[in-house]
């Protein structure tokens, strides 16, 4: 369920952030892209006011339902379409989450596998690292890391809701069952079962996931990620933010709830704040290492246009149990 627009693709490796700052209007149309736009109030009261007028006439309850029942054809429909030519692999991940170097992070999760990882045999069992992403799509973010790290005693686990993607995954020439596991899963069932047991990952990334996942289902996904993962081990998270540009562009009749939308094509997504995903993660157990708005200017300069993006990206460990 790899969610978002090509327009969340990053053009090139950066500084965390980027470290391109507009500081004179004048030059805006100088570059394809600006970090850390600030916004004055004024802007924030336009948005605000856009989000009013498209939110002003919900969906019908009948149709609310029917996207929810069928969210896994939909995006079965999205994958049989676009196959893997929607989005970019995600080389940009290494900058914003340095984690996913398997070296960078190895010295946080401190607490050695439980009784039962040890125990049980199962894909990936004998692995020192893992990482499971959620919504994994057709493999832009999986493949990037199993390119990046030649580490043996890696081990990726990767699911989504569509079956489609997941096809498309292991047809991929670098997919390596040795290395890599691929298999459907409707993360917001929390009573799926899944191929290792909890407390036993060291890295859970979602990315642009959450949005498209109802809202009363938010909390308890993450409360069963969070037990997935080992004592130290880390969630990482990106996705987008309240007032960004895909949600200003809504029309009237599209709105599901409180800034939750449903696409042309029957996908849907929110748009989340700083302190929701705080208030979440902590919910689940995690401990805040970082919950930061990233805003970016990107701009069309052939035809003078100016877009606004905001995402939410952050970091959230589970306690180690001797802490």
């Amino acid at each position: 369920m790899a969610t978002g627009t090509s327009q969340e693709d990053v053009e090139e490796k950066r500084p965390q952030f980027g470290s391109r700052f507009l500081t004179e209007d004048k030059h805006v149309f100088q570059h394809n892209a600006w970090d850390n736009v600030k916004w004055d109030a004024d802007q924030e009261m336009q948005a605000a006011e856009k989000v009013s007028l498209n939110s002003a006439e919900m969906m019908s309850t009948d149709k609310i339902s029917e996207l929810e029942e069928n969210a896994a054809d939909y995006w079965d429909k999205f994958y049989g379409i676009h196959q893997n030519r929607f989005f970019k692999d995600r080389h940009w991940l290494f900058t914003e989450f340095p984690e996913l170097d398997t070296c960078a992070d190895a010295d946080k999760v401190t607490d050695k596998p439980s009784d039962e990882d040890i125990n049980k045999e199962y894909p990936g069992s004998h692995a020192n690292r893992k990482i499971l992403e959620v919504g994994c799509g057709v493999g832009n973010t999986v493949f990037p890391i199993l390119e990046a790290n030649k580490d043996p005693r890696l081990f990726v686990y990767c699911c989504d809701f569509s079956s489609t993607a997941i096809d498309i995954l292991k047809e991929h020439d670098d997919y390596d069952a040795s290395r890599c596991h691929a298999f459907v899963c409707d993360i917001s069932n929390t009573t799926n079962q899944m191929p290792f047991p909890d407390n036993s990952l060291d890295i859970i990334t979602m990315i642009f996931v959450l949005s498209a996942i109802s809202q009363d289902r938010m909390q308890e996904t993450l409360n069963r990620l969070s037990r997935l993962l080992k004592p130290g081990g880390v969630l990482l998270f990106r996705d987008y933010g309240r007032y960004d540009l895909a949600q200003l562009r809504f029309k009237t009749g599209r709105c599901l709830g409180d800034n939750f939308y449903a696409r042309g094509d029957g996908t849907r997504v929110y748009f989340f704040t700083q302190d929701e995903m705080r208030e979440m993660l902590t919910k689940a157990g995690l401990t805040e290492e970082s919950n930061l708005v990233d805003r970016r200017l990107q701009v069309n300069r052939q035809r003078q246009l100016k877009m606004y993006r905001v995402w939410i990206q952050c970091k959230y460990r589970k306690c180690s149990s001797s802490s």
